[in-house]
């Protein structure tokens, strides 16, 4: 006989995983015990030998799907003759390092009982088991037990209890369990928060959307605002109510076979889509679409994703069309998670709303993932991923970072895990800062983290920093560009020395000058700056991000020095102001960014002179972009420097683009040439640069044709590449890589 104390730590919690070892036990002969506890599972099991061996073998391969296993542990035991296996009662007086499952979507099982008359949970919208529905967006504290949830304030029924007691069926402590007796209730209001009566109040809401109404839709992590997204007047309707001009819209359609209709779907992609994480997915337009135009102006993918709770299931099995499924929030705000702030908030937007009383206690948009080189490439991570952590190798002491101004994330920092919130957004009004507060707050509380560091990004400006700077804790800055290539570094788990290439639209330099063209030789917690983009103007600052033509005139005038020529070919502009304040060196703060080249080449060219979001301009200039088109290439001049660093000079490739221009070349033909200077460009200094490994991050690797061809001609020089997955590549992974930096100064002082 045998007997072993079994300590399990990963995500374990909410998944299945007691029903499973439960089940384990029963088959093997194992007795003995399971208890959830606040750093995970522990397990008392007790059998013969070779039965107990089997059972650890098990216990690893044949885990429930969605559980992972970060730390297993067992010890011998004396024995104590167990008769029975049993599930004992949550044990809350452990170390709280249990992980949080995210929300997942609706499994299969509970979709089947969903359109089944003859079963009690039909057409009911809160249906869900152990293997899906809420768990991030629903959780108070953990262990996650139903106590600790805002399903607390409904009472299980008998029925429900039955199911949730037995440990061989799928719902056990399933801990949102609910049924229409029991569970949370729909209810639909008109803009004059008027209840509108009716038992099929989904089926209402879907006739209104056909008639071209908004609908606010209290969804998993927040309210959606929804439109019939082939109605031109309801999607252009819901753009000028929301303020949001351009920036694209997400679609939900009711299956993939209708998603195959309007996009190309590869088999990666359509394998995230039916995931349990169910994300939005860029997915390349087919031509000919019959969906508004206003859904996503000049851009060839559209953010697509199939309903992944109940109420989005049935309520599109009434519609049958795709729809708009953007954020419920007035544009810069985030998303409303309570009735009475959507009532507040989105009135003026949306016609009618469609309710239900089970409170959300944290905001969770929808994630956005694309595909690169047929692996899954996160762009926003939120529902379905946040806040499953990024586990370091070493432990470090508890902290909290506080990433950037822009697609800011928070991270917390317990033992080796590093939790990375959901998305917050940019922290640019007062609601956004307060919701960076609160999620602070939160994860303190949820992980019982007691920090005693606080780390932030240089710019002295960032709401982010000044917030560090002012709690007291002690403080260390990292720069912004270090904090990307520490945060691949994390993720890969990149042992050595690193050529870091960090390419995007702002971040504070050591030198007080505006950086975002980088290549930096990382040496854990040290980094030299091995080369960079020429500096240039930007005139009017900020304002020359939104009015990108005062970048392209900026570089137009540094690469020719001809005022007149800039004038000629900026007629409709007023250029003479923007030349003054260059040459007065007047609010035209210097900048190496390779986003702000991209913004300055797509004016040239006349695609774009102003712009209503972030990364519009380089964004239209990628999607002119093709392979197909042309290999050939400009050519950067590369500068060596008197103390041995090298300065990538543009100034050649802004008049050759200029020329060709005038040459009547073709924007797409100028604009795969540019990208693929870019990629060169980057080979050249991979090869000065002495080391094998190259890191990718930035905003601007987002770029599917850039990232791509620079992965490719990096591995045809036999370099070794990394580049981020699971974590964005932009601005929402600065604070990993801030928590990256702590590790290797805290190894350092050890």
């Amino acid at each position: 006989m045998k007997n072993l104390l079994i300590n399990i730590q990963g995500t374990v919690q909410g998944v299945g995983f007691r029903p499973f070892v439960y089940r384990l036990a029963h088959e093997l002969n194992i007795k003995g015990w399971i208890i959830n506890s606040s750093a995970g599972v522990e397990i008392e099991a007790e059998g013969d030998d070779t039965d107990v061996e089997n059972f650890l073998i098990r216990l690893k391969n044949d885990k429930p799907a969605n559980s992972t296993i970060n730390n297993f542990k067992y010890i011998s035991s004396a024995i104590n003759n167990f008769k029975t296996f049993e599930i004992k009662e949550s044990n809350n007086s452990a170390i709280k390092t249990a992980l949080i499952l995210p929300d997942l979507a609706t499994c299969p099982d509970c979709l089947k009982e969903i359109f089944n008359p003859k079963e009690r949970r039909y057409l009911y919208p809160f249906t869900n088991c152990t293997n899906c529905g809420p768990r991030f967006s629903i959780i108070e504290s953990i262990p996650y037990d139903r106590v600790n949830t805002t399903m607390k304030e409904f009472e299980m029924c008998d029925d429900c209890r039955k199911e949730y007691e037995n440990p061989l069926d799928r719902r056990f402590h399933a801990e949102p369990i609910a049924c229409p007796k029991c569970g949370p209730q729909i209810k639909l209001y008109n803009a004059e928060e008027e209840l509108i009566e009716g038992n099929d109040v989904i089926k209402k809401a879907a006739e209104f959307i056909l008639e071209g109404k908004i609908i606010a839709l209290k969804g998993l992590g927040g309210y959606q605002l929804i439109v019939d997204a082939k109605n031109n007047e309801a999607v252009k309707r819901l753009r000028e109510r929301k303020h949001r001009e351009e920036k694209p819209f997400a679609m939900m359609f009711p299956c993939m076979e209708m998603i195959k209709e309007y996009c190309e779907v590869s088999e990666e992609e359509e394998n995230l889509l039916l995931s349990a994480q169910s994300p939005i997915v860029l997915l390349m337009k087919k031509e000919n679409s019959f969906i508004a135009e206003g859904v996503s102006y000049g851009n060839n993918y559209y953010g697509v994703m199939l309903p992944y709770t109940p109420l989005h299931h049935i309520l599109m099995k009434e519609l049958n069309i795709p729809i708009v499924a953007t954020s419920g929030n007035i544009t810069d705000e985030p998303i409303c998670i309570s009735n009475e702030l959507a009532f507040e908030k989105l009135n003026g937007i949306a016609d009618y709303f469609l309710i239900h009383n089970r409170k959300i206690v944290r905001q969770v948009d929808d994630s956005v993932v694309r595909v690169i080189k047929n692996k899954p490439f996160m762009i926003r991570r939120a529902r379905g991923y946040a806040p499953y952590p990024v586990i370091l190798n070493d432990e470090i002491p508890p902290a909290i970072a506080v990433g950037g101004q822009l697609k800011n994330t928070v991270a917390i920092s317990k033992g080796k895990n590093v939790f990375i919130s959901q998305h917050i957004g940019d922290l640019d009004s007062k609601e956004a800062f307060n919701a960076f507060k609160k999620i602070i707050s939160d994860f303190k509380d949820l992980y019982d983290v007691n920090p005693e560091y606080i780390i932030s990004d240089l710019h002295p400006d960032y709401i982010s920093t000044k917030f560090a700077q002012n709690t007291g804790l002690k403080l260390i800055q990292v720069q912004h560009h270090y904090a990307h290539i520490l945060s691949c570094i994390a993720e890969n788990k990149i042992e050595g020395e690193v050529l870091g290439i960090s390419w995007d639209g702002t971040g504070y330099g050591t030198d007080g000058n505006i950086w975002g063209g980088e290549f930096l030789k990382v040496n854990r917690d040290k980094f030299e700056r091995l080369a960079h983009f020429d500096y240039f103007p930007l005139p009017g600052g900020e304002k020359a991000i939104k009015e990108v033509r005062r970048i392209g005139a900026s570089l137009l005038y540094k690469a020719t020095n001809d005022k007149e020529l800039v004038k000629n070919h900026y007629k409709d502009f007023d250029t003479e102001v923007i030349l003054n304040l260059i040459e007065k060196k007047i609010n035209s703060p210097l900048c190496s960014s390779v986003g702000r080249l991209f913004d300055g080449i797509s004016s040239i060219i006349n695609l774009k002179q102003n712009v209503s979001y972030e990364g519009q301009a380089a964004m239209e200039l990628e999607n002119i972009s093709d392979e197909r088109i042309t290999d050939e290439s400009y050519k950067f001049e590369i500068i060596k420097t008197k103390e041995n660093n090298y300065i990538v000079d543009w100034r050649n490739v802004v008049l050759d683009i200029f020329h060709d221009m005038k040459k009547n070349i073709s924007n797409q033909i100028i604009s795969t040439k540019f990208h693929n200077a870019l990629v060169e460009v980057i080979i050249e200094i991979s090869k000065i640069s002495g080391t094998n490994q190259i890191a990718l991050s930035g905003g601007c690797f987002q770029n599917k044709y850039l990232i791509e061809r620079t992965i490719d001609r990096l591995r045809e020089e036999g370099f070794k590449v990394f580049w981020q997955s699971a974590i964005p590549t932009n601005d929402a992974g600065i604070s990993l890589g801030q928590m990256k930096y702590l590790s290797f100064v805290n190894k350092n002082k050890n």
